[in-house]
């Protein structure tokens, strides 16, 4: 359940990533830098060569009996959050959130400001927390993650990483070309998906736990709305209730997908009869070949399994 509270914010740990957003990082690091300076807030700046070092540098910063902020700040996109919940998840700290990268989602779900810095800063000092969710994807052969956002396996993975990998165009299109390029490729596969935790009355949701058995071009598991700059593959997810949202794309044609996608970028609910919507606690996938990502970033190949975590987050939000 969300709890909401307020809190003084005089000193932060501030996460940089100056590529984020094709770019954009340095400026918005700029102007929200020079205002938590402005308003008198103590800043403890880290720029790692690495997600690891990151991560290591946060832990430190947290454990600092002496100097310990009261909030961490991500100035980013939903990658370098992912980065950074290893640190944070479950230890209280609050996260805030100013906004450089390609989709936001996370930021964009909370009502953070996505385009003003000196806002979002505002907003961080303002102090407001609220307790989310997270997920947590467990695959073999990798080590576990959180996430925030949407877990996605199959097709859509297959877009999110190679849209990780161009440098044009810039923004949420990238994702809509990525798809494009993707749609020629290996497409439905047998999924295996077993449902633990199932809440009766949900669309598709069967009345108990159990396994379904389908042909699918992807699942995307959500503890958010949307993924890939505000498509909403799981309309209807709640980051506070416990569960997890799944969509399940069945064997659509290729045809079908190419209808389907601009609906998708457009922020809009996929409206297929091969579409089924499925909640739980947990879930397992299994699909031979298939790749998985958390909040846009890698997480191995199926078998996966991912369950929600209730309240692990604690995050700076409007009022």
């Amino acid at each position: 359940m969300k709890q909401d509270s307020t809190r003084t914010i005089g000193a932060v740990t501030v996460v940089t990533n100056p590529i984020s957003g094709v770019g954009k990082g340095h400026d918005v690091a700029a102007a929200a830098l020079a205002r938590f300076a402005e308003r008198g807030v103590e800043v403890t700046e880290v720029r790692a060569p690495s997600a690891a070092e990151s991560v290591r540098l946060v832990r430190d910063s947290i454990a600092d009996s002496d100097r310990a902020p009261d909030a961490v700040v991500c100035i980013g996109g939903d990658g370098l959050i992912n980065v950074i919940l290893e640190a944070l998840a479950e230890t209280g700290v609050p996260l805030g959130l100013v906004p450089a990268g390609t989709g936001n989602d996370l930021a964009r779900e909370l009502g953070v400001p996505t385009d003003h810095p000196v806002a979002a800063a505002d907003l961080v000092l303002d102090g407001h927390t609220r307790t989310i969710d997270l997920g947590r994807i467990e695959s073999a052969g990798s080590e576990p993650m959180w996430f925030a956002t949407v877990a996605g396996t199959g097709f859509d993975a297959r877009v999110t990483l190679r849209a990780n990998d161009m440098r044009w165009p810039k923004g949420p299109l990238r994702y809509t070309f990525a798809a494009l390029a993707e749609i020629s490729g290996r497409f439905t596969v047998p999924y295996r998906i077993e449902l633990t935790g199932v809440v009766p009355g949900v669309q598709d949701n069967p009345a108990a736990d159990t396994v379904v058995e389908t042909a699918a071009v992807m699942v995307a598991v959500g503890n958010t709305r949307t993924y890939g700059g505000g498509m909403l593959i799981c309309p209807d997810a709640s980051m506070d209730d416990g569960l997890l949202d799944l969509t399940v794309v069945g064997a659509v044609s290729r045809l079908d997908m190419l209808r389907l996608l601009p609906a998708l970028s457009a922020g809009k609910r996929i409206d297929h009869p091969a579409t089924k919507l499925y909640r739980a606690e947990r879930v397992r996938l299994t699909a031979r070949g298939a790749p998985a990502t958390a909040d846009g970033e890698p997480a191995g190949n199926l078998p996966v399994t991912i369950s929600a975590v209730p309240g692990a987050l604690t995050v700076l939000v409007p009022r």
